[in-house]
């Protein structure tokens, strides 16, 4: 698939869920920061709208449950913004996959070993930078301090390295995680099974970890939405903001 400038005609607003997936039946697979809510200073300072959980529910009670958050951040770190989430779930980039009754898709993730905990937190003390542990791993988060975007992402490569893990990179934060998981093996893992199987599937996101999304519904008959600006990109529509999603959703 050719990569597409989001700021060229060529890259259009989204028509309508139905209208879309015309003939067939739609699945959604939704980013979290920066397409459900907005990007924040830090990843506790989000503002989620209210009862945000309560109409994610109701949109997938629409599509027959064919919906999913799919976010980098870990299931329960959303909860604890949002409250339950009673639809399907991929957190911590696609390691760990949950059903919307709660129970597993494949493994669960590994937990970051305490070496690397510790490295990663003396790390980012020693740089000004911010630590989130995840389930799946850890992240450093250099917003605050852009000027250290180099020395953080050479530091989690080498750290990687060593102890074989994996690399995730987005807006302003690089990520050590375990295994080959991404966003769209875990579109993939949803596709194989009930209520996600024989529908089109239709990515939303903002973000560079969001182009694998993409780019497994475009492989599984679907597409992409990005949120935002970021040029290139592998969508085919376009939505400016959080607010737009929020309005083409009908949330």
């Amino acid at each position: 698939m050719d990569l597409i400038d989001p700021n060229s005609p060529s890259l259009p607003a989204p028509p309508s869920l139905p209208a879309w997936a015309a003939p067939g039946r739609p699945s959604l697979f939704l980013d979290f920061d920066g397409t459900l809510v907005d990007i924040a200073s830090g990843p506790d300072a989000i503002e989620p709208r209210q009862r945000l959980a309560q109409d994610l529910c109701r949109l997938a009670e629409k599509l027959e449950g064919a919906l999913a958050i799919i976010s980098g951040r870990g299931i329960a770190d959303i909860e604890k913004h949002i409250g339950p989430i009673e639809v399907a779930a991929a957190g911590s980039h696609g390691s760990d996959i949950r059903r919307a009754d709660g129970s597993n898709v494949g493994d669960p993730p590994q937990a970051l070993p305490e070496a690397m905990e510790a490295r990663l937190r003396a790390f980012a003390r020693e740089n000004g930078l911010d630590f989130e542990y995840k389930p799946h791993g850890g992240a450093l988060h250099y917003r605050s301090s852009p000027d250290q975007e180099d020395a953080a992402k050479g530091f989690a490569a080498q750290l990687a390295r060593d102890h074989g893990w994996e690399l995730q990179h987005g807006k302003c934060v690089v990520e050590l995680v375990e295994g080959h998981s991404d966003k769209g093996t875990a579109v993939a893992a949803f596709m194989e099974e009930a209520p996600f199987a024989g529908t089109k599937p239709l990515f939303i996101g903002d973000d560079l970890t969001d182009e694998k999304g993409f780019a497994a519904c475009e492989t599984l008959g679907g597409g992409g939405i990005l949120v935002g600006d970021r040029t290139p990109t592998k969508a085919h529509y376009r939505l400016p903001d959080v607010a737009s999603v929020h309005r083409w959703l009908g949330l």
